[in-house]
């Protein structure tokens, strides 16, 4: 126990020291929340990655899709890293870091309402950006709390939410973006060295890798003949292509994971980001669904009924861990935190950032001085903060929380995606067909949640619904904008003309002509 606590301990130290370290470059608007566009490539790529994949993943998803997929839930840590790492940074990084430069824009909701020229798209952006970011916040806290339990059995878990909750706001209140983007370097450092040590300590338990996965073709569940869970696509391929689709795919359209492109500070910084993160996603992403995959080995700790672990899916990681030394639980217990709390800074972040400079700028507050901004911020960082921390206290009483986070990210996705993507893009895409995909994306998903017995049966799982709310949107908005009103050409000329500014490069990146 005294071990796990002075870990704990130390790492809560780092934190709040960094947080207090990063003041002097939060005193405005550009330095809290872009870190003055100046972050280098290694704290771009490890926000990212670190704002990606929190408790959630590494519990939660990875129990739950391990189970149901064995090891083929592997491609889910895949497609993270190709599709929701490498191919984001190449086809959105570059051209969102010129455009929102050009454009002034600090936030998602404030691209769109310069983008589309019009204030509404980006009020209405904002509200919906600050409605799915809390439950989704709130989520977060999910993962600890059977690990919590597991490794400190005396203390309460609403101890770890209340502490983990306030340190977190600390560093991000006091250090803004660049606290956040240098803790979230450590807490990353922790997460690939965490993951490799739990992927070998658990597999050892079953005599290695290839024992581990001997046994796993023994097992037999239902129509599945033995050799389901350890086969190339697993026993439903059809829901493992709808999972990679929402994590991965998703991220081109959340706000606090597009943002980080906005901070980039050169070229060469966008090469080595993609690098760097997509192998961040493969270790830990992979790692974490890797490892999920052996859950059913452990069947016999989990009492299964109707091939559903007592204690729901979010008991089969820590059951997984159990048998673990005491340095490793901890080791384990600091690496979710990491997760949580990197991901929880970002979220809280992109939330204030968007009410402030979306919301109340503006239209709340017509004249804001650039020291009372950063102030609001603060202030709402501390509420969004206290809310989500209330609500995961009380998760025995919302049971939806944990269903939330497929229908936050299916939310926001599904709004945001296509009309952030064709607006970097493309031209000719219209305000209306903006509004369409708002309305058609957060509609579909508040659907599904109040009403997801009246939707057809594939439909009904929030996963399956979020990522046909994101691909329908990259139809929706083509076929919108080719039958609504189109922008003025001289102004969107403008809007494009940041990518044909000519610059000057050395020989070894081009021959010339």
């Amino acid at each position: 126990m005294a071990l796990k606590i002075i870990l704990l301990v130390v790492f809560f130290g780092v934190m709040v020291a960094v947080g207090l370290y990063c003041r002097k470059h939060s005193t405005d608007v550009r330095g809290f929340v872009l870190g003055g566009r100046a972050v280098g490539p290694w704290l771009t790529a490890f926000a990212y990655g670190t704002s990606y994949f929190s408790a959630v993943i590494f519990v939660g998803y990875a129990g739950q899709f391990g189970w149901k997929f064995g090891i083929a839930s592997t491609w889910i840590g895949i497609g993270n890293a190709v599709l929701g790492s490498l191919l984001a940074w190449v086809v959105l990084g570059r051209r969102t870091r010129l455009m929102t430069q050009h454009l002034e824009s600090a936030t998602m909701p404030e691209f769109f309402g310069k983008r589309y020229q019009s204030p509404a798209l980006k009020i209405a952006a904002s509200v919906i950006v600050f409605i799915f970011l809390i439950p989704y916040t709130a989520s977060l806290y999910n993962g600890l709390s059977r690990l919590f339990s597991m490794a400190f059995p005396g203390i309460d878990y609403s101890v770890c939410v209340i502490v983990m909750a306030v340190l977190t706001g600390v560093y991000v209140i006091a250090g803004g973006y660049m606290a956040t983007a240098i803790n979230d370097f450590i807490q990353g450092i922790i997460m690939i060295a965490g993951i490799v040590l739990v992927i070998a300590a658990v597999l050892s338990q079953n005599g290695g890798f290839v024992e581990s996965l001997s046994k796993l073709a023994e097992v037999q569940v239902g129509d599945n003949a033995p050799g389901a869970f350890n086969s190339f696509f697993g026993p439903d391929p059809l829901g493992l292509m709808f999972v990679v689709i929402l994590t991965s795919l998703g991220t081109w359209g959340l706000p606090q994971m597009v943002q980080k492109f906005y901070a980039i500070k050169s070229e060469k910084d966008i090469n080595k980001g993609t690098i760097i993160s997509t192998v961040f996603a493969v270790i830990v992403a992979g790692g974490c669904y890797f490892l999920g995959g052996f859950g059913r080995l452990f069947s016999d700790k989990l009492s299964v009924t109707a091939d559903m672990p007592a204690g729901g899916f979010d008991a089969i990681i820590p059951t997984m861990l159990q048998g673990l030394p005491d340095l490793l639980i901890g080791v384990v217990i600091v690496l979710v935190l990491s997760a949580s709390m990197s991901t929880l800074s970002s979220l809280v972040l992109a939330s204030s950032s968007t009410l402030t400079l979306d919301l109340i700028r503006g239209h709340v507050v017509k004249q804001l001085s650039e020291k009372k901004q950063v102030f609001i911020m603060r202030v709402l960082i501390v509420v969004f903060i206290a809310v989500s921390a209330f609500i995961a206290l009380n998760k025995d009483k919302l049971g939806y929380i944990a269903d939330m986070m497929g229908i936050s990210w299916g939310a926001l996705a599904g709004a945001f995606l296509a009309p952030f993507l064709y607006g970097l893009y493309w031209k000719k895409a219209t305000k209306l067909s903006v509004w369409v995909s708002f309305v058609f994306g957060a509609g579909i998903m508040v659907l599904n949640m109040v009403a997801r017995s009246s939707f057809p049966t594939l439909l009904q799982s929030p996963i399956v619904c979020g990522a046909l709310a994101m691909l329908a949107g990259l139809v929706i908005v083509p076929v919108i904008s080719w039958i609504t009103p189109k922008l003025k050409k001289e102004d969107t000329d403008e809007m494009f003309s940041c990518y044909n500014t000519e610059v000057v490069v050395s020989a070894k990146e081009s021959l010339g002509e």
